[in-house]
């Protein structure tokens, strides 16, 4: 999948985000049920949900360029790599959200965001190389204020941006190979 193509799926996964954002304005955010609420059977299906839903269209702005931007850099590593990746954020850190997440519906891309931009970050140490030095500095110089999101607030599912975020270590972890030293031309 070249480079356009990557970036169109994730243009496409952002328009479903809108969509849904819509439906659910329209259904008096009767799409609600569907978020991730820890530790219930109902919350199970919320891991695979929740991403996908917004609290308001100012909770989904907050997440949609972001999600943009850090998607496309992952994208740039192919199709299946974006896709791996995003899986084991979204499951692994959904995951954990119902297991240790505070009471509540969780909705929201952040969780996903947060996993993209450690992943992204991490990339950088366990595939050295000038290039994704160079990526995980300007994640690091745009995005660094993402940190304050581990912080609690009323409100914010801070448990989902740092279960994502956890996740995408993990996913940088798993996927690349081990630490080594000096960087690699690519």
């Amino acid at each position: 999948m070249n480079a356009l193509n990557g970036f169109k799926t994730i243009a496409g996964l952002a328009l479903f985000m809108v969509a849904l954002q819509l439906l659910n304005v329209a259904t008096g955010y009767s799409l609600m049920a569907f978020g991730l609420i820890p530790r219930t059977v109902q919350g199970l299906f919320g891991i695979l949900t929740s991403p996908f839903l917004h609290a308001s269209f100012a909770h989904l702005s907050a997440n949609l360029i972001a999600f943009l931007v850090l998607g496309s850099l992952v994208m740039i590593e192919g199709v299946n790599r974006f896709i791996t990746v995003s899986a084991i954020v979204i499951l692994l850190g959904g995951l954990l959200v119902w297991l240790f997440g505070f009471s509540g519906v969780h909705v929201g891309a952040s969780g996903w965001v947060f996993g993209l931009w450690a992943y992204l970050l991490s990339r950088a140490w366990f595939h050295r190389s000038w290039g994704n030095l160079l990526t995980a500095a300007v994640v690091a110089l745009l995005y660094g204020g993402l940190i304050v999101g581990f912080l609690p607030r009323h409100g914010v599912s801070f448990e989902g941006h740092l279960f994502g975020a956890l996740a995408g270590f993990i996913a940088a972890k798993v996927l690349l190979s081990t630490p080594r030293s000096g960087f690699n031309a690519g």
